[in-house]
Parts: structure tokens; sequence; C-alpha cells
């Protein structure tokens, strides 16, 4: 009798420690999928911002043409479905060039909706980062804790898989990772 008691009390003990970390690795995922979907949303954010850009632009450097639809062509194709970092890299090198037309186009640097845009779009780019590294810390504790022990032994079992870190993509390689070259001489 009391064999089977104690058997019980060890079965109901293994079965509260599952629930408690099966439920601690659901808040835990939860929290990655909330970083995930806040990077798509700021990247969402980046490219409703982008024909309003090209308008203001187009207005002082119209012949610039192939710069103003190369950005469209660019944003629509990063805006449309799953997030791709090759498309994102497009994207953020065509917008670049048509940043560069504001130093070429004094009287489009001083109009104030392009500045207006350019400031949006620098606090858009800063929120982009912030969600990166959220993202990457929710990961760090979703793994961390996904390995520790005991939740080790079950965690497989209960269907979490280890969660990717957010990489750098294309467009931000060899830029961020890099240490600048400065040079002081005259």
């Amino acid at each position: 009798m009391w064999t089977a008691i104690i058997i019980l009390g060890v079965l109901a003990l293994i079965a509260l420690l599952v629930i408690g970390i099966y439920n601690r690795l659901v808040g835990l995922r939860q929290n990655v999928q909330q970083g995930v979907a806040d990077i798509d949303a700021q990247l969402r954010l980046r490219h409703d911002l982008v024909p309003n850009l090209v308008e203001t632009v187009r207005g002082y450097a119209s012949h610039e043409k192939e710069t103003l639809d190369s950005v469209i062509a660019a944003r629509n194709k990063a805006a449309q479905g799953e997030v791709k970092s090759s498309d994102e890299a497009q994207f953020k090198l065509a917008l670049d060039k048509l940043l560069a037309l504001g130093e070429a186009y004094p009287d489009l640097k001083a109009n104030v909706n392009f500045q207006e845009l350019q400031r949006e779009l620098s606090v858009v780019e800063d929120k982009l980062a912030a969600s990166r590294r959220a993202l990457n810390a929710a990961v760090s504790r979703f793994n961390t804790a996904r390995e520790s022990f005991p939740a080790i032994l079950f965690a497989g079992a209960l269907g979490f898989e280890q969660a990717d870190f957010h990489r750098l993509d294309d467009s931000e390689e060899g830029v961020v990772d890099q240490v600048p070259d400065i040079s002081f001489r005259k």
C-alpha cells in the first residue's frame, strides 16, 4: 500500500515538474515569436516610408528615374511575402542610393519633408536594431532554459526546438561587424 502511494507521489511530482517546464518554455518561446514579429513590424514600417520619400525626391530629381524605380522595385520585392535577407539587403542598398541624392541636390536636402522622412527612417532603423537585440536576448533565454537540467530531459519530447539568433543580414555584414579604417594624415 505504501509503495503504491510513494510511486503515485513520485509520478505526481514528475508530472508537476514537466508541466512547469512546459509552461516556462511556452512563455519563453512566445517571447522569441514576439521578437520576430517586432522585427517584421519595423521592416514593414521602413517599407511604408519609402513611397513618401520617393515622391519627395521625384519633385527635385525627376531625371533620376532609374534610382527611383530601383528603390520602388526593391521595396515592393522586400515588402511582399516572407522577410528574406537578400531582399532586405537589395532594398537597403537602393534606399541608401536614394538618400545619397540628398547630397547631390541641395534644394532636396533642405526640403522639410525630405528631412522629416530621413529622421523617421533613422528612428525606424534604431527601433529595428533594438528589436534585433531584444530578439537575440529572448532567444538566449529560451535556449538556456531549454538546455538546462531538468528541462533538457523533456524539451525535445515536448516539441521545443532550439531557436536561432537573428544574424546580420547581407546589408549589415561588412559594415557593422568590422572596425572602421580611420586615418589622421593630412
